[in-house]
C-alpha cells in the first residue's frame, strides 16, 4: 500500500511512495508527533535524477526489516531538495562539519524538540559493504546512543548548533575596498581551476562560477602565478569536447567521474546547461571563437527545445542518470541511453565510417564505461559533414527518428512512462518536468547571451516564453513562488529564485537594450525581494522571506557558491546594474552594504565565494554604456563583463554613445573607435 508520499507533486517523493517506510514530509504535523513521541527524526534528503538516491530508494529504503525498525524508532521524512534548498543547506552544512564531506542522498538525525542534526552520512548500503556500515546496524546504534548517552548528545547538539551560528554571524569589517582584494580573489579561484586540471583521480565537475570569474580575471593585468586566460578557455575546452557534452542529443551531463572528462554522471541538470551557454557565448564574445563552443551551444538548445521545454513555454527541471534497456527490467541501468557498444557501431555503420569516428571520437572495442564507449572528442575544430552524418545515424538509432523529424520528444515522467509508452528507438531517462524558477532563470540568462553573440532568433523565442511564462503564472496573491507542477505554482520562492530571475532580467535588457520592458519587471521583482528578504542591518540577502523562516534551524545568507552561484553575490551584482540603468543610488548603497556584509569571507576564504568576487568586480568597474542602437548591436555582442547598455536616443550632437560611471559621464563618444577606446580601461586595468 502507498504510503503518504503517494500523494506528493515531487517527483523525487513519489519515488518513495511504495516504500514500506511511513514516510512523512516536512511539516509541522511531522515535527510536532515526533516531538511528542521523543522519536529522533530521520531526515533524508534527495533529489529524483540523483543516482545514489534511486539505489537506496531501492536497497535499503524498500527493505521490510529496516521499515519495521525505522517506523518503530525514528519519525522518518522525505525532503526534495530542489523544493527545499534551504533545508537541504543547512543540513548538508552539519553533515560537512561531522563528516568533512557531503553529497547525496543526505541522510541526518536530528533531535525532534529542536531538529538539531547529531549523526548523518550519504548513502548507507543494506548490508555492510564498500567499508560502509549496514544501514540497520546504524539505525539501532543510533536509538541506543540517544536514549542512553544524554550529556553526549548534548555536546554534540551544542557543537553542531553554535558551528552552524558561527556561518551566519559573520565579523563586520568597515575597512575600504582595495583593488587587490579583488585580483586575490581572482588568482585564488583561478587557482582552483588550475588543481582541477593536474588532478588525477578527482571527478570534473563545470565549476562555472569559478570559470566565470577567471574568465573576467582574464582582462586585468596584475601578476599572478597562474593563466586564468589560457584556464578559462581549457575549461570551455574540456567542456565542449569532453564526454561531459552529448556529443549526439545535445545537452551536458552533470560531471564526470573522472579527472579527464571521459566518463559522465550522466544526469543532465537544466542548471549547468543554462550557465555553460552561457559561459561558452563568453568565450566566443571575447575572441575565442573555437567551432566546438558554437556547436555545443546549439546542440544544447536543440536538446532544450526538444526534450526540456513544456508546451507553455518553461523548462523542465532534469533528466535521470538511469534508463530502462528494455520493459521487462526491475532496475534501470546507468547511462544506458548515451553510451555505444563497439560491436552495435559495426552493424550500424560502414567500416570507412566506424573508422572516420575512431579517427574523431575516443572509442576502442573494450570501451571505456562498463564495456561500452562515451563518446570524447580527440581535438576541437568544426566537424565535417561526414561526421555529422554519422552523428545522424546514431541519433537516429537512440531516438528512432532523424533530428530533423524530431522536433519535440515526450517526456517519460516516471518509470511507468519509460516502460510502457511506444518508444521508438531507445527507452528515454525519467525526466523531472517541475519548473524551478531558479534554474529557469539561469537557462534564460544563458540563451539571452547566446542571442546577443549570435544573433539566432530561436535563442531569444525560448527565453522570452520561459520569463514570460514566469512572471504570468508564478505570482500567487502577490508573491513569487519557487516551483510550478503541471501549471500549479508552489512553495513559496527563496533568495536564489529572486536574485537569479532579476539577473535574467537584465541579461534580457542587455540583449536587447532597446526593450525596456525588462527592466521595469527586474525593478519590481527587486523591491519585492528587498521587502522580504534583505537583511535591515547588515545588509545582503536571506535565504528566506521573513514570514517563511519559522519551521528551519538558523536563517542563513548564503554566499559560498556550489553547482549554483550564490544568491546573495548574484544579488548585489544586480543591485550594481539596476544603479547604472536607474542613475538611482539607492541600489549602489545597498549593493556596498551587501559587499560589506561578506567583507571578511571575501578576505578569508576567496575560493568560497567567487560570484561575491564578481559583485566586487561590477563595483569597482561597473559602467554605463549609453548609445544608439547601431553602437549597442556592435557592443552586446562583444565580451564587455562589468557594462550596462541603455538605449538612448537624447544624446549630444554627433555622438554615437556616452560612457558613464558611477556618479560621472565621459566626453560624448563621436565614433564607434572613440566609444571602444572609452571603454579600455574597464577591460584592462
Amino acid at each position: 500500500m502507498p504510503n503518504r508520499l503517494a500523494r506528493s507533486q515531487s517527483l523525487y517523493l513519489r519515488k518513495h511512495a511504495d516504500n514500506p517506510i511511513d514516510w512523512w514530509y516536512w511539516c509541522d504535523e511531522a515535527l510536532a508527533i515526533a516531538q511528542a513521541q521523543d522519536k529522533p527524526i530521520f531526515l533524508s534528503i534527495g533529489y529524483s535524477s540523483c543516482h545514489w538516491c534511486t539505489v537506496m530508494e531501492g536497497e535499503a529504503f524498500s527493505d521490510e526489516a529496516i521499515a519495521d525498525y525505522l517506523n518503530t524508532h525514528f519519525l522518518p521524512i522525505k525532503v526534495d531538495r530542489e523544493e527545499r534548498p534551504d533545508l537541504d543547506s543547512i543540513y548538508m552544512q552539519a553533515l560537512q562539519m561531522m563528516t568533512g564531506q557531503g553529497g547525496w542522498p543526505l541522510n541526518i538525525f536530528l533531535t525532534p524538540d529542536e531538529r538539531v542534526p547529531f549523526y548523518g552520512g550519504t548513502y548507507f548500503p543494506i548490508e555492510s559493504r564498500f567499508n560502509r556500515p549496514a544501514f540497520l546496524e546504524i539505525l539501532k546504534a543510533i536509538r541506543h546512543f540517544y536514549d542512553t548517552e544524554k550529556e553526549k548528545l548534548k555536546n554534540i547538539k551544542d557543537e553542531i548548533l553554535n558551528g552552524l551560528k558561527q556561518t551566519i554571524y559573520l565579523p563586520l569589517d568597515n575597512t575600504a575596498f582595495a583593488p587587490e582584494l579583488l585580483y586575490r580573489g581572482i588568482e585564488t579561484n583561478t587557482a582552483v581551476l588550475e588543481r582541477k586540471i593536474t588532478q588525477i583521480h578527482q571527478p570534473s565537475f563545470p565549476m562555472i562560477p569559478y570559470a566565470n570569474l577567471a574568465l573576467q580575471g582574464s582582462r586585468f593585468r596584475f601578476e599572478s602565478r597562474y593563466d586564468g586566460n589560457f584556464l578559462s578557455i581549457q575549461r570551455g575546452e574540456d567542456l565542449a569536447l569532453g564526454g561531459i557534452c552529448d556529443h549526439v542529443g545535445g545537452g551536458f551531463h552533470r560531471y564526470t567521474v573522472d579527472a579527464t572528462w571521459t566518463v559522465p554522471h550522466f544526469e543532465k541538470m537544466l542548471y549547468d546547461n543554462g550557465q555553460i551557454v552561457e559561459y561558452l557565448a563568453n568565450l566566443w564574445s571575447k575572441g575565442q571563437q573555437e567551432p566546438a563552443f558554437q556547436r555545443a551551444i546549439a546542440k544544447t538548445v536543440q536538446w532544450l527545445q526538444r526534450e526540456m521545454t513544456a508546451p507553455q513555454g518553461y523548462f523542465y527541471a532534469a533528466q535521470d542518470a538511469d534508463n530502462f534497456t528494455n520493459a521487462q527490467e526491475s532496475e534501470p541501468e546507468e547511462g544506458e541511453f548515451y553510451v555505444w557498444k563497439y560491436a552495435e557501431l559495426t552493424t550500424l555503420l560502414t567500416a570507412d565510417a566506424l573508422k572516420t569516428l575512431e579517427e574523431t571520437f575516443l572509442l576502442t572495442p573494450e570501451g571505456n564505461f562498463e564495456g561500452s564507449n562515451v563518446l570524447q572528442r580527440r581535438q576541437g575544430g568544426e566537424l565535417s559533414l561526414l561526421v555529422e552524418n554519422i552523428l545522424e545515424i546514431l541519433f537516429t538509432a537512440r531516438y528512432g527518428q532523424k533530428s530533423s523529424e524530431l522536433t519535440s520528444f515526450p517526456a517519460a515522467r516516471n518509470n511507468r512512462d519509460a516502460k510502457s509508452l511506444d518508444w521508438l528507438g531507445r527507452i528515454p531517462p525519467v525526466t523531472d518536468t517541475k519548473m524551478i524558477v531558479a534554474w529557469n532563470s539561469l537557462m534564460i540568462s544563458g540563451l539571452a547571451r547566446a542571442y546577443a553573440v549570435f544573433k539566432i532568433e530561436q535563442y531569444w523565442e525560448l527565453a522570452t516564453k520561459a520569463i514570460n511564462f514566469i512572471l504570468e503564472h508564478q505570482w500567487v496573491q502577490g508573491r513569487l513562488h519557487r516551483l510550478n507542477y503541471e501549471g500549479n505554482p508552489s512553495v513559496l520562492a527563496q533568495s536564489e529564485d529572486y536574485a537569479l530571475i532579476i539577473k535574467a532580467l537584465l541579461d534580457l535588457q542587455s540583449a536587447c537594450p532597446q526593450d525596456t520592458q525588462w527592466l521595469e519587471k527586474a525593478m519590481d521583482v527587486q523591491q519585492e525581494f528587498d521587502h522580504y528578504f534583505s537583511h535591515p542591518e547588515r545588509g545582503g540577502y536571506y535565504n528566506n522571506a521573513a514570514d517563511n523562516c519559522q519551521d528551519i534551524l538558523i536563517r542563513e545568507q548564503s554566499y559560498i557558491d556550489n553547482a549554483t552561484p550564490s544568491a546573495n553575490g548574484i544579488a548585489i551584482a544586480n543591485l550594481i546594474r539596476l544603479g547604472h540603468l536607474t542613475s538611482n543610488t539607492t541600489y549602489f548603497t545597498q549593493a556596498e552594504q551587501g559587499l560589506r556584509s561578506f567583507h571578511v569571507m571575501m578576505k578569508k576564504s576567496p575560493q568560497a565565494c567567487p560570484s561575491l568576487l564578481t559583485a566586487l568586480d561590477w563595483y569597482f568597474q561597473g559602467n554605463l554604456v549609453r548609445a544608439k542602437i547601431d553602437a549597442l548591436n556592435v557592443l552586446v555582442s562583444q565580451y564587455h563583463p562589468t557594462v550596462c547598455y541603455r538605449f538612448d536616443t537624447q544624446l549630444p550632437q554627433a555622438a554615437v554613445a556616452m560612457v558613464c560611471e558611477r556618479f560621472s559621464c565621459l566626453e560624448p563618444a563621436k565614433t564607434l573607435e572613440d566609444l571602444l577606446n572609452q571603454l579600455q580601461p574597464y577591460a584592462q586595468s
